[in-house]
């Protein structure tokens, strides 16, 4: 999938993903949110492509990684608690099919079928966040909606390290993996 994306990035930009690297790294630009945030302004990004770029940039993303678990035990750390969380939903998870592609960034983990329909993200030492794609639904139940105009994702579950993945939960993360 990401190399169908960086397919289309010079096929829609005219410059390669390394171009567009080296023109964020010019601007000396060291936060996610403000590579974005740059290439969306000056450049008039969508958010994906903004998205990847600024991974690519920072080597923030699995490609760019060595080593995947590195990344994930980074985002655990001080926040141990939530792992068998994490773990728990990924089992879960695991059974919706086998073309679910597990993709750990620095700060969460993108889940995504045909195109990313969740994150998992151990948000503070007290937040767990399911981010999830369900443009269109109405939430309720836990599903609350979020308003900000930058998310990637639609729709978002806020759990404690006392939640378990229950069946409403997964019922949501099933409808945005079969929307995916």
């Amino acid at each position: 999938m990401q190399n169908k994306m960086i397919q289309n990035l010079e096929a829609n930009t005219g410059k390669s993903l390394a171009q567009w690297i080296d023109i964020v790294r010019a601007e000396s630009l060291e936060k996610h949110g403000q590579m974005i945030k740059f290439l969306k302004e000056k450049h008039g990004f969508t958010h994906g492509f903004a998205n990847l770029v600024a991974h690519k940039a920072r080597q923030s993303d699995a490609g760019s990684a060595s080593d995947t678990d590195q990344l994930i035990d980074q985002q655990y750390k001080g926040k141990e608690h939530f792992r068998p969380l994490y773990d728990a939903l990924l089992s879960q998870i695991a059974q919706f099919g086998e073309d679910v592609e597990v993709a750990p960034k620095k700060a969460y983990v993108s889940l995504r079928r045909k195109k990313q329909f969740a994150i998992l993200k151990p948000a503070t030492k007290s937040r767990f966040e399911i981010g999830l794609n369900l443009k269109g639904e109405t939430a309720s139940g836990r599903l609350e909606e979020i308003t900000s105009k930058n998310a990637m994702c639609s729709h978002q579950i806020k759990l404690s390290a006392d939640d378990s993945p229950d069946e409403e939960i997964i019922q949501w993360l099933k409808m945005a993996y079969d929307k995916s």
